[in-house]
């Protein structure tokens, strides 16, 4: 009885002291079941990000739609010239895309995110140093994010677009609700695969018929640019996509109502 009375107490007692003490049980790991060229459709809980400005696929088309569209977006946590290389074929393919940076990019590569404006690109928010979101206070998820926008300006002179992407996928419904109310819309995705890791990267053959198998319309794909693989794929990928008859459309579009 005493134990769970101290236990009790110190529940709120840190309540009071604005710990979210309950953050790790409620994190989910985003999850949306691959469907070939077909588009995949979020169930159960994960349709909840919807409510709180949170996105994963192009709702306004279909697979039967004329218009076809891929939005293309890349986590970029750091540059070990790959990213340097992406951001080349983007140039080369006249291709538009998304960048989720930490402050690492920022402060040792600020001539490439510079590139990345001049370019247009999105710059996009994902956490100063890719921490766990859901165990964060509200105020933490603030200061984190709001001082990764900061950091951004001082060494940019531009502005981040207000998109956001939790790191690895991991959020709550409280932490999408303090990101929304920042002002930001969360970007997760309908497909991504394996390649974040540099030593375990596929080889070109497999990473490419993965990707593409799954291509359908109105995909949100994640990449990592640091993927020495991904690096020598993506001009094939570019010119595939666009010969199956898509375009590359901008964050802006998807979002829009």
């Amino acid at each position: 009885m005493k134990r769970l009375t101290a236990l009790l107490l110190a529940i709120l007692i840190l309540s009071f002291a604005g710990v979210n003490v309950y953050a790790e049980g409620k994190g989910i790991g985003w999850y949306v079941k691959r469907n070939g060229r077909q588009r995949p459709v979020a169930i159960g809980e994960m349709c909840e990000i919807e409510d709180y400005g949170g996105y994963y696929i192009d709702k306004k088309l279909s697979d039967d739609s004329e218009k076809r569209v891929i939005y293309l977006t890349f986590d970029a946590g750091y540059d070990n010239g790959n990213v340097t290389k992406t951001v080349e074929i983007l140039k080369e393919k006249n291709v538009k895309a998304a960048f989720f940076i930490l402050d690492t990019i920022v402060i040792k590569n600020t001539d490439l995110l510079c590139r990345m404006f001049d370019d247009g690109h999105l710059v996009c928010n994902h956490t100063k140093n890719h921490k766990d979101v859901t165990l964060m206070t509200n105020d933490e998820i603030i200061d984190n994010l709001t001082d990764l926008e900061r950091i951004c300006e001082q060494k940019t002179g531009r502005k981040m677009a207000k998109y956001f992407r939790f790191p690895e996928g991991k959020y709550s419904i409280d932490s999408l609700k303090t990101v929304n109310e920042l002002g930001y819309k969360t970007i997760f995705w309908s497909f991504g695969y394996d390649d974040w890791d540099n030593a375990r990267q596929p080889d070109k053959s497999t990473a490419f018929k993965k990707i593409i198998d799954n291509t359908h319309n109105g995909e949100v794909i994640l990449l990592h640019p640091t993927s020495s693989t991904n690096v020598e794929i993506l001009p094939l990928l570019i010119d595939k996509w666009r010969e199956m008859g898509y375009s590359f459309g901008s964050l802006d579009e998807l979002v829009k109502e």
